[in-house]
């Protein structure tokens, strides 16, 4: 007796295959069901985590026929060449894989204290090593004006200062303009402290509190928040490790560096 199928479905009813794509960094897919859209960052445990262009991140299980390309559907599957790498730097920037690090210029980014020069180069610091850019810090900068003149920028070693608090009519808002050399940039933020420039959301706090004038700023950050006043340093080491990018920075300070980082490797 001849034997038939029991799938009575037509065959143009029926699924068809559908390519098998690579989840390689960078490619552009959407996610049908709630239709995001955005770029492959990542790829690990059966799931690709996208990135729109407002830098917004999403993980999608890598189910079959799960994404568009292009607007037809397809299935993402792990990439054979391994792990997907970022593609972005903590920066923003586009990572270049593999890049080695330039030759220090001779040119220079100051900043007024350790702390600042930790800050940028968590965040900076993959940019600077592929434009060769050194992060020196000063310990405050009362003698800017002497400082740059030592340094003595030029067309082929240019200077970049970040300061803090750089407000109209501040101290160091007069130190500032006191600096004349057109190869030197000055710019800096509002913050009294560079801690401030962390966004309090990345931190869990509603907000930075206000700490009377005359007071250290640290210390009485320390104690609104309840953290160890008599460690200051050890704070500021956990207030580090919770900035992953630029995302936990304000945009004054993202502004002001990636100004410095344009001038010191201005052609």
């Amino acid at each position: 007796m001849r034997q038939y199928s029991a799938d009575l479905t037509p065959p143009w009813k029926k699924p068809q295959p559908v390519p098998e794509v690579p989840a390689d960094p960078g490619l552009v897919v959407e996610e049908p069901g709630t239709g995001f859209c955005g770029a492959v960052i990542g790829c690990e445990a059966g799931t690709v985590t996208l990135e729109d262009r407002f830098g917004k991140h999403r993980v999608f299980p890598m189910e079959p026929r799960g994404f568009l390309l292009e607007g037809r559907v397809v299935t993402l599957v792990r990439p054979s060449s391994g792990p997907v790498r970022p593609t972005r730097t903590a920066s923003g920037s586009v990572a270049v894989p593999g890049a080695r690090a330039r030759v220090a210029r001779a040119g220079r980014i100051y900043v007024e204290g350790r702390h600042d020069a930790e800050l940028v180069e968590q965040v900076w610091g993959d940019d600077l090593r592929i434009e060769g850019v050194v992060v020196e810090y000063l310990e405050g900068v009362d003698d800017l004006p002497s400082i740059v003149a030592d340094f003595a920028p030029g067309p082929d070693a240019r200077l970049g200062v970040l300061v803090d608090h750089l407000v109209p009519g501040s101290k160091e808002w007069r130190i500032a303009e006191a600096v004349t050399s057109e190869h030197a940039l000055v710019v800096g933020h509002p913050y009294v402290d560079i801690w401030e420039a962390v966004k309090p959301s990345s931190l869990g706090i509603e907000g930075w509190p206000r700490v009377p004038h005359g007071q250290d700023w640290k210390t009485g950050v320390c104690r609104a928040l309840g953290w160890p006043a008599e460690n200051t340093g050890a704070v500021w080491q956990a207030i580090l490790a919770r900035v992953g990018s630029y995302k936990d920075l304000e945009p004054e300070l993202l502004g002001g560096v990636e100004r410095l980082i344009d001038h010191v490797t201005e052609p």
